[in-house]
């Protein structure tokens, strides 16, 4: 600053009202320090005095009374615009307008189509009588209008939420009910969901009004359906397209904490909340994202994360403020995932471990020409899946973050003298959740019972906490929910248990509820689940507590084989290969064999449905003579 104003060296600044003190300016490092005493009773009232140190005859430099104090400074309309992700649209329509924004099988938009496109469907919103605050909702797979209601919702001043396509009629119809929706837009594929959905309201609840996104690409599988129900639809999404003005001048949020996005939990759990977001997080978690994960200008994402997954971890706006292209798929599938990769040079994607495991166990799988950056988060990848995937030429990128911060808020990020390590111990460290992203706050680990920091060994298990910009406004009408979760202190308490290691980087171990105690120890299923996937025969393994009638409970391994297995491993096998690599305590005492285990729309392995199959086989018998664990 006053290297700046004052080309001279050293600056002497006298303060009135200060203590007989004075600080000097060094314009070599622009630093100030403590000088020397100096009496201040020349100075007037208010007046910031300035000498020349290096001349003999002093000069003066008084600024006057009528100058603004730090205490008046305060934020003004020019200086204190809402933040939004909303802006990423216009301005890549500026610069990347002719760039491809969209790709969809044969279908391509440039950026400068989505930018009208999304400013129409905004206007028609707003005609059809949609309002600030309102809630929309959409059932979609990954497709353009997906895409584009990101932006459009939220620029007529409502709130967007996207529907989990694998919820079933009931689940749906309690969260069209409890969020109030307005308005749906409804993928033809699922019309039939829709109506059985609707047909479960209460009576006196109003439905909302229902808008058909016609696909060619799913007509064959939903035809009959929709011609079932077609007059309940008050308009079809290109018309309301084609009807809407391009110069509609867009609603701004009257705050950056007007929310913009309400999503319900995943479904990993039997009770989805409903998570509220407002518009600076989302910018600051798109931000942070595109930071962390080097998503360069124009790359190229490919949608194989849903996008009603927490908005695809905010890559939507994440797109757009980079000018990337979106590759745009209905639904997960390895061949055509490759294809895909290879056509379009694909440089990112995103998935849950599940997803990795699926891509290396594809016939089709052939090492890339070029760097591959995929994101994982969710359960922690065992490094046995880490391995085939990076030796394909993808870039693993690992993740954590929850529905609750609106994408990944921690991310292992990778130190370079790492590369140096052996392929295992590389793995090892990459399965690791990491460090805070830089906008977050504050990550921590800290015991359930005390409160206080665990130590940071790499050893005592703690609740992972949370503090910074993304976390989210709070749970949908319900006001205990909210405030059990995040504290007064300024924590959001997450759920899941981890450890800190010596070198500051977190690990998830367990959910708190999927953590095992059996015979009064702590065990975690992750690890349990770790050394399944280092059996070559193994898929995919998820581990959970079953009854015992000694210990109160024991490890319950779910499997699933890989194909084209000429001998299949029987569970004593299984047991074996894991008392070999685990104490005995944390050995599986119950495996099933499933040729798929139950999962979400994202990949995780709903373990919900797994803890209620173990809960069903009854207790666990073991002869007292089993001896110490």
């Amino acid at each position: 600053m006053c290297s700046t104003w004052f080309p001279w060296r050293p600056i002497k600044l006298i303060f009135k009202g200060l203590p007989d003190s004075a600080l000097v300016c060094n314009d070599y490092n622009s630093n100030f320090r403590r000088s020397m005493l100096v009496p201040t009773h020349e100075a007037k009232p208010t007046s910031l005095m300035f000498t020349n140190l290096s001349k003999k005859a002093s000069k003066h430099y008084t600024i006057s009374s009528k100058s603004i104090s730090m205490e008046d400074l305060k934020p003004r309309p020019a200086n204190s615009s809402p933040l939004t992700p909303l802006g990423f649209l216009e301005r890549a329509a500026t610069i990347y307008g002719d760039s491809p924004s969209i790709i969809y099988g044969d279908t391509t938009y440039t950026w400068s189509d989505t930018h009208c496109r999304c400013l129409q469907l905004a206007s028609s919103l707003s005609s059809m009588g949609i309002q600030r605050g309102h809630i929309v909702s959409v059932i979609s797979p990954n497709t353009p209008p997906m895409y584009e209601l990101h932006f459009a919702v939220p620029m007529a001043g409502a709130i967007l939420n996207t529907i989990n396509t694998r919820l079933d009629a009931r689940t749906i119809s309690i969260l069209l009910t409890h969020s109030e929706s307005k308005l749906i837009f409804v993928d033809q594929a699922f019309c039939a969901l829709i109506h059985d959905a609707l047909a479960l309201f209460p009576p006196e609840t109003k439905r909302p009004m229902l808008v058909l996104i016609t696909d060619d690409a799913a007509a064959e599988e939903s035809s009959s359906s929709c011609i079932m129900i077609h007059d309940d639809f008050v308009d079809s999404y290109e018309e309301m397209i084609l009807k809407g003005d391009s110069d509609f001048r867009w609603i701004r949020p009257v705050s950056e904490w007007d929310p913009i996005v309400l999503n319900y939990t995943s479904g990993t759990t039997s009770s989805p909340k409903g998570v509220v977001q407002c518009h600076r997080g989302i910018f600051i978690i798109t931000l942070d994202v595109l930071l962390e994960w080097e998503v360069q200008k124009q790359s190229v994402y490919l949608w194989t994360l849903p996008m009603f997954h927490g908005n695809g971890w905010s890559l939507t706006w994440g797109m757009a403020a980079v000018g990337g292209t979106n590759i745009c798929i209905r639904k997960f599938d390895a061949a055509l995932i490759y294809t895909l990769i290879r056509r379009h040079h694909v440089t990112h994607l995103c998935g849950a471990p599940v997803v990795l495991n699926m891509l290396t166990n594809s016939p089709t799988n052939r090492p890339f020409d070029w760097p591959v950056k995929i994101l994982t988060c969710g359960a922690p990848p065992p490094s046995e899946v880490l391995l085939r995937t990076e030796s394909l030429g993808f870039d693993v990128t690992h993740g954590y973050g929850l529905t609750e911060t609106a994408g990944p808020v921690v991310f292992c990020s990778w130190k370079a003298e790492w590369n140096q390590l052996p392929t295992k111990e590389r793995a090892r460290l990459k399965s690791r959740q990491g460090v805070r992203t830089v906008a977050m706050t504050a990550v921590d680990v800290v015991d359930q019972k005390t409160g206080k920091s665990v130590k940071q060994d790499g050893v005592s298990i703690g609740e992972i906490v949370l503090k910074g910009g993304s976390i989210m406004l709070g749970y949908l009408k319900d006001r205990d929910a909210t405030t059990k979760s995040m504290t007064e202190e300024g924590w959001f308490f997450t759920g899941d248990v981890g450890v800190m290691h010596p070198d500051g980087y977190l690990e998830i171990k367990d959910r708190s509820k999927d953590v095992i105690i059996s015979g009064g120890e702590n065990l975690s299923s992750v690890e349990v689940e770790s050394v399944l996937y280092m059996n070559p025969s193994v898929n995919e393994a998820a581990v959970v507590a079953r009854p015992d009638e000694f210990w109160g409970e024991t490890p319950c391994a779910f499997v699933s084989i890989r194909e084209g297995l000429t001998q299949k491993p029987t569970e004593e096998e299984i047991i074996e290969h894991c008392r070999g690599k685990l104490p005995r305590f944390m050995v599986p005492k119950t495996v099933v064999f499933m040729t798929e285990l139950p999962k979400t729309s994202t990949g995780k392995i709903q373990k919900y449905l797994l803890r209620e199959m173990a809960m069903s086989m009854g207790r666990a018998k073991h002869p007292r003579s089993e001896g110490k664990k």
